[in-house]
């Protein structure tokens, strides 16, 4: 076991980093902007900034000198506290998932952070270095691939397997996809990126005008602009042409440097120009596999694949889980049985039954009587038709039938020897495919009306962060009684993770 020893003094920048740019704005807006007020709410707010900044500075000293960590082979061992100390083991066959994460901050001193995320609940849930040098975080990840392997070789009756090499020194990944110029500018599109710079200089704007009150010199040169139908012509274009280089821009930063690629025990995806991402998972803690649409990349056949697991990831834990968002449909499904071989995707699959339409299209829609009853108190009038209400009221069922329909056109399901496939939505899909000793629990649910006409509701549950619910409505009775006998033969396949 090495000896416990604090986390690296570039830890203290980096909370101090963030301590100013969360207060930036309280400062500017208390000691410059309000620089002459004699405001008693002024002054009290000063005071108060000054004793979050003191406080929150000598927490940042004092959190720096009583955490204290250490690794032997097969554990972290972590150390908090100064009067009442505390000692977290966590063992890493826990550990699910590896985020790295290279900010720019992190790219000036060389350094990196590094993110070890449990399928563990509370404090346990991660373990994060925030600073740290990359040959350590390569060492890191190299003792966790060795302990997890032995774990595997224990389990499988000790096959010896050699140690995994580092990142540093991975020469056995195969890459399997990076994106093209092509790709970068369909993603661009695809993903309305050129779409923000508007909102944004608007929000500049405003920004700029609560502090320097430039309105009134701005709705002036509105009007003289507008006055020219020339000027307006020009301003269109660059604004266009601006946009439309915003979006690549902000795209290429954001996937730019994208690449998925794999070994024989884990897939590894990394992206990023400016803040570069690195995501890894063993490849048998993938509790799933969903591959999504919304309704812009159907008609341009596009697909995104998400990988479902136990580990948390925080907030962007969908966006780092997800594999590229922009690839097209044929190519999705062959990166699924290429990355992850143990998974069987079929694009066949099975339609739901005609008695289930009618039990979808006559099922109450409590949008529709909510939205309806608001209507019918206010009584809205629609380009001067007093009695507008009951045409809004019918426009909306007809949307709710349209969707239903289209969810019912959409929604497919097949059991293939050990998975589980089906496919919902209407305007947007997503197709979801598990392995049987992947689903943790499953539901199998009937109403009087599904009673009545042999139908039936089912659902798997799978481990992830939150909890992983999928299921289909309205499935014959003969596939959810298959269902469950599918699933009751987990029992023989259950493996200790």
């Amino acid at each position: 076991m090495t000896k416990a020893k604090r986390y690296h003094p570039l830890t203290l920048l980096l909370d101090l980093w963030k301590l100013i740019r969360n207060s930036i704005v309280f400062a500017l807006f208390l000691f410059v902007i309000k620089a002459g007020s004699d405001s008693h709410f002024i002054t009290f707010g000063r005071i108060i900034f000054l004793l979050v900044i003191g406080i929150s500075l000598i927490s940042i000293l004092l959190k720096w000198f009583t955490h204290k960590y250490e690794l032997d082979d097969r554990s972290f061992h972590l150390y908090k506290g100064i009067i009442n100390k505390s000692e977290q083991t966590i063992p890493f066959s826990k550990v699910q998932n590896v985020n790295r994460h290279t900010s720019l901050f992190h790219q000036i001193f060389k350094m990196t952070s590094i993110h070890f995320e449990t399928g563990m609940a509370g404090e346990e849930a991660t373990v994060e270095f925030k600073v740290i040098p990359p040959t350590e975080a390569d060492r890191m990840e190299a003792l966790i691939a060795n302990a997890n392997r032995e774990e595997r070789t224990d389990i499988q009756a000790g096959h010896d397997i050699k140690p995994a090499p580092s990142k540093a020194g991975a020469t056995n990944r195969i890459i399997h996809f990076e994106p093209t110029k092509k790709d970068i500018l369909k993603a661009s599109f695809t993903s309305l990126s050129f779409l923000v710079l508007i909102p944004l200089m608007g929000s500049v704007y405003f920004k700029i005008n609560e502090v320097f009150h430039i309105e009134e010199k701005a709705v002036g040169m509105f009007r003289s602009i507008l006055s020219s139908w020339w000027m307006v012509t020009i301003i269109i274009l660059i604004l266009g042409m601006a946009s439309t280089a915003f979006g690549i821009a902000r795209t290429y930063i954001k996937y730019g440097k994208y690449q998925i690629s794999t070994d024989p025990e884990r897939i590894y995806i990394t992206k990023g120009v400016v803040d570069e991402t690195a995501f890894s998972i063993s490849k048998d803690r993938v509790q799933a596999v969903e591959i999504t649409q919304s309704l812009l990349k159907r008609w341009l056949g596009l697909a995104e694949v998400k990988l479902t697991s136990a580990g948390s990831s925080g907030e962007n834990s969908l966006e780092i889980n997800s594999l590229y968002p922009f690839l097209p449909v044929r190519r999705a499904y062959e990166l699924v049985s290429e990355i992850l071989p143990a998974y069987k995707v079929t694009q066949k699959m099975m339609h739901l039954p005609t008695k289930s339409l009618g039990l979808r299209l006559l099922r109450p829609s409590w949008i529709w009587i909510i939205a309806t009853a608001v209507l019918f108190y206010f009584k809205p009038a629609l380009l001067k038709v007093e009695q507008a209400w009951w045409i809004l009221s019918a426009a909306l069922l007809i949307l709710v039938a349209a969707a239903r329909l289209l969810d019912f056109f959409n929604t497919r399901y097949i059991l293939n020897d050990h998975f589980i496939q089906f496919k919902t939505g209407s305007l947007a899909t997503s197709l979801f495919v598990s392995k049987r000793d992947k689903v943790i629990e499953v539901h199998v649910t009937r109403s009087l009306f599904q009673k009545r006409l042999g139908l039936a509701s089912i659902e798997t549950i799978n481990r992830a962060k939150p909890v992983h619910h999928a299921g289909v409505t309205d499935v014959p009775l003969e596939f959810a009684e298959s269902f469950y006998t599918w699933y009751m033969r987990r029992r023989n396949e259950i493996k200790v993770e």
